[in-house]
């Protein structure tokens, strides 16, 4: 609770940005940060504010919601406080919260046909060692040496020394989703190196064993990178403007996506754009773009630039 609505107003686009900030920096899901509509936000708020992504299918996931609820439910339930003035005050609310959708979020942007894709800094096993030929002398010994290395530098570290085959292992891990494999076997103990594999590109590396820290540092960054930068291009590549209803249900039947107009601010076409293109207001960015002068379903003077969307 706030004592002014400057403080309420001011925490509700704080927690906004660490949401951006979460979703873009640790789970590589690029994110539209907007307002909803007076139709879309939450019952009783003021203002609800919202970061929407995209999902591999070019769905929506409305990811996060931070609402700002004024002093009207304070008034309500007779919540008050003394103000410096020594007089009672209703205090300014606020609302914000994820829930376990982001799972889900996760799961739907960076998933592949083998399973899972984690990104890496909420990967619970951020390498898994697979020893190669792992019954030859000195080859587990090597393998847990480099475990001890890796977890000693801070990384979350499973060698799975099991006698399930090394194909088994590999499709195991590769539907855990965990980032980097690591593999190690005779002949890279001669040479003094590993093999480290890539779970978002499978590309395969082999790396010296000298400053495996650094390089396993480095690549799981790269993961990350990569990752968000896939998830970008499928926001970015997806995301068109049009200038008429028609054009909305049409491109959105051809491509899904999100489709981003102007709009008068009236909720009958807000209404009328769900019955007759079959999508629904998803924000009104904060970063406004000039697209026309006009609404795309009456013809009116336009308000707001605002992104629509099939969603789940």
């Amino acid at each position: 609770m706030h004592a002014t609505e400057a403080e309420a107003r001011e925490e509700t686009e704080r927690m906004l940005n660490i949401y951006a900030d979460f979703m873009e920096n640790v789970l590589a899901m690029p994110v539209v940060k907007g307002r909803k509509t007076d139709k879309e936000k939450f019952n009783g708020a003021e203002e609800t504010y919202t970061v929407e992504c995209m999902m591999h299918d070019k769905k929506a996931l409305q990811a996060g919601t931070s609402h700002y609820f004024g002093d009207g439910f304070a008034k309500a339930f007779d919540i008050t406080f003394t103000g410096k003035d020594n007089q009672l005050h209703h205090p300014h609310q606020t609302s914000w919260g994820v829930s376990t959708r982001m799972i889900g979020g996760i799961i739907m942007t960076h998933g592949d046909n083998n399973g899972l894709v984690l990104p890496p800094r909420i990967a619970p096993i951020q390498v898994i060692i697979i020893p190669v030929a792992q019954h030859k002398e000195g080859v587990l010994d090597a393998n847990r040496a480099v475990m001890d290395r890796l977890i000693k530098a801070g990384f979350r570290v499973k060698m799975d020394d099991s006698d399930q085959s090394a194909g088994w292992k590999f499709a195991e891990y590769e539907m855990k989703g965990v980032p980097l494999r690591l593999e190690l076997g005779p002949k890279d103990m001669e040479k003094n190196q590993c093999v480290l594999v890539r779970r978002d590109s499978g590309e395969k590396r082999f790396v010296s064993l000298d400053g495996i820290e650094e390089t396993v540092a480095a690549m799981l960054d790269a993961i990350h990178d990569g990752l968000y930068q896939r998830a970008k291009k499928n926001l970015e590549d997806n995301t068109y403007a049009c200038s008429s209803l028609e054009e909305v249900r049409e491109k959105m039947k051809e491509r899904g996506g999100f489709a981003k107009t102007m709009w008068c601010g009236d909720e009958a076409c807000e209404i009328r754009m769900k019955e007759e293109a079959g999508v629904t207001s998803r924000c009104m960015p904060l970063e406004q773009e000039h697209l026309g002068d006009v609404c795309p379903v009456c013809g009116r003077p336009a308000k707001h630039m605002i992104y629509w969307g099939v969603s789940y």
